[in-house]
């Protein structure tokens, strides 16, 4: 533990798929593995208050904490890196900074003065910066600032480092500068010019970088790192090389080999150890060495993207390493799934996942999949609009009740199985107004949910405005859906499940949010171990047949 909490400032210039939150997650393990207590948190340059609103084609899945704030996708790695929970704090938007110094003018707190970037809005950002520091809970606070040096949008931030760094003094504040040094295969050789030009641009806003992360596709030779020490002013020990690696949990090994950790501590004045990562290690063998093999279908209607599913993408990561088992990912568009093509595109999987989603597009080929999995025994995991799909699904087709729906895609329905929530009625602003964060919920006696849980209560994440129906929950029972989950103050169901089916669940929150590296989500290590129930199974009938 330290007296004086430390700061590390991550920038960056042009760079590729492995970008600064993996690097400053990355970091933050190693940190932590030598018993700091670190937090990262992350500045995005954008107007919107937070991604909530955003499409998950514009900025890719949109993370949900604790405390219920919508947030960026990059606090999710922190969490699934170091196994902390983020909370409001951790994610900071330039939409949210002008709100609050806009209210604090029309409150009168300014007493009268022009209100400028500098030194209000920088003021601000340098509070929101110190905010987790000066909590006590942290001897790090590391601080990923979004976009690109050089863009407009980030001129405040790099200000208010430039003032920090001046304000903590020596030996307290930090900055790393992530890079990349392109790979010319015309000329077979790589190129630093872009760094040179990238550091030379901070340095105009009056920041110099401690750090180089220079990504790369090939090794930096000595001669490289020489130059690019020179000529963008850093001791040639803290030209640190990110290279492209199999998977991002591969990183914080690559980071340790570097030397990263010791530059940092050296840097801030700390006491450097050995990293303790056996177990992150342990969990990587088991990731790269698996026993067996299964397919699941992610069904949705953003998977042109993958970050739009980041998430769960990175639970089935943590559960097929708990079960030795390399889990692969089949996109199924919902858009484009029918009756036609169902047995196509579904038959030969072993799991099928039905994602979560807003909106009428793609419904009706979630229905059609979790229809044709209920009836082929295949297990299911259906989250949020999945665990609502489910629900329609089983009253039109099993209680007969032909135009059961949900009132988000048709307002006029007259079996309303999915509804808008009670409190949800009166609300006319769409951004932050769902139900988030963590809620409770009771897990009933001999269901499969309690004994995947292990547990007969849980908290879990949400992000939602309908719910399960209660009005429809008898009827539903009594046909053979039992509502195992349900919230103890409210009574809404959060889950539900068919006993007659090898492995079928719907949870009404996100259990992905929850998944880590040290702890996987139950849920999914339960699916996985169904799907590869299931694909044995399939097999043992396929080989008898055959004899």
């Amino acid at each position: 533990m330290t007296t004086t909490t430390k700061y590390i400032f991550v920038t960056g210039g042009v760079t590729s798929s492995l970008g600064k939150g993996i690097i400053a997650a990355s970091l933050a393990k190693l940190l932590q593995a030598q018993g700091y207590r670190v937090t990262i948190q992350k500045l995005d340059p954008y107007i919107n208050v937070d991604p909530g609103t955003l499409n998950p084609y514009e900025h890719g899945e949109c993370y949900v904490t604790e405390d219920g704030a919508e947030t960026d996708l990059d606090l999710g790695h922190y969490e699934r890196f170091l196994n902390v929970p983020t909370s409001q704090a951790n994610n900071v938007t330039t939409g949210r900074i002008y709100q609050s110094v806009i209210d604090k003018e029309r409150r009168g707190e300014f007493l009268g003065k022009t209100v400028q970037v500098v030194p209000h809005i920088t003021d601000e950002i340098k509070e929101r910066v110190q905010i987790l520091g000066k909590s006590g809970d942290y001897d790090i606070v590391i601080t990923e600032i979004g976009g690109t040096v050089g863009d407009i949008e980030s001129l405040p931030y790099i200000e208010a480092v430039r003032q920090l760094r001046w304000d903590l003094g020596e030996n307290n504040g930090i900055v790393i500068h992530l890079t990349l040094v392109p790979y010319l295969s015309a000329a077979g050789e790589l190129k630093t010019k872009p760094t040179q030009h990238s550091v030379k641009t901070l340095m105009e806003s009056g920041v110099q970088a401690d750090i180089l992360v220079c990504r790369t596709e090939h090794d930096l030779p000595d001669d490289l790192r020489k130059k690019l020490a020179l000529f963008c002013n850093v001791r040639e020990e803290a030209v640190i090389q990110s290279i492209d690696a199999s998977t991002i949990y591969d990183v914080p090994n690559l980071m340790l080999e570097e030397g990263l950790d010791k530059v940092v501590l050296k840097k801030l004045n700390l006491k450097s150890t050995k990293p303790d990562i056996e177990n992150w290690n342990k969990f990587l063998k088991r990731h790269k060495n698996p026993t067996s093999e299964i397919n699941i279908g992610l069904v949705g209607k953003y998977v042109e993207l993958q970050d739009s599913y980041k998430s769960i993408l990175e639970s089935f990561i943590h559960a097929g390493a708990e079960n030795e088992v390399k889990v692969n990912i089949e996109s199924i568009h919902s858009e484009y799934l029918n009756s036609d093509n169902i047995k196509l595109k579904l038959s030969h999987l072993d799991g099928v996942l039905v994602a979560p989603g807003f909106g009428e597009r793609g419904i009706e080929g979630k229905i059609d999949a979790v229809k044709y999995v209920r009836e082929h025994k295949i297990p299911f995991l259906g989250i949020c609009l999945g665990m609502q799909m489910a629900v329609i699904e089983f009253a039109r087709n099993v209680l007969g009740i032909a135009d059961a729906d949900s009132t988000e895609m048709n307002p006029d329905t007259k079996n309303p199985v999915i509804d808008l929530m009670e409190d949800q009625k009166t609300i006319t602003d769409k951004g932050g107004t769902m139900r988030l964060g963590a809620w409770d919920c009771d897990l009933k006696m001999g269901s499969a949910a309690r004994d995947i849980y292990k547990a007969e209560s849980i908290k879990e994440r949400h992000r939602h405005r309908y719910e399960f129906n209660s009005k429809y929950k008898a009827q539903m029972e009594a046909a053979g859906m039992v509502a195992s989950g349900l919230n103890p103050d409210t009574g809404l169901v959060e889950i539900i499940e068919l006993p007659e089916h090898p492995w079928f669940v719907g949870v009404q929150y996100h259990p992905e949010y929850r998944s880590t590296v040290a702890n996987p989500h139950p849920l999914f290590v339960a699916f996985v171990k169904a799907a590869l129930t299931h694909k044995k199974k399939k097999k043992g009938v396929s080989m008898a047949q055959n004899k």
